[in-house]
């Protein structure tokens, strides 16, 4: 798999991830129905499945770069889906883990 086709399983794993966790997070700390946790449970097990697909020799270094992903997209979701603006620190953590995720994935395996 190309490095193109790897970010896009990590952006819809990411995607799947955070829209799973936040179905639980409506139930449980928002007072929504216990319902939302079904849509919750089956976009976290596409976001397991999604993880299998990237090519690695190892599940923890497909984890470790991945988690570079998640965070930025966890920010972008923060202001597109519950209105708040990330602020400069937010943004500078994310830069600083997407250059870790870099570095893992990118980096000579041995």
């Amino acid at each position: 798999m190309n490095v193109a086709g790897v970010f896009a399983v990590y952006l819809g794993a990411a995607v799947a991830e955070i829209a799973g966790c936040y179905a639980f997070w409506a139930w449980l700390r928002l007072g929504r129905s216990p319902l939302w946790s079904l849509p919750g449970v089956a976009s976290l097990i596409v976001f397991a499945a999604l993880l299998t697909r990237v090519e690695a020799e190892a599940a923890g270094r497909a984890y470790a770069a991945y988690g570079g992903v998640y965070i930025a997209l966890s920010l972008f979701w923060l202001w597109a889906v519950e209105g708040r603006s990330p602020d400069r620190w937010d943004a500078t953590g994310a830069t600083i883990c997407l250059a870790g995720a870099a570095i893992v994935f990118f980096g000579p395996w041995s």
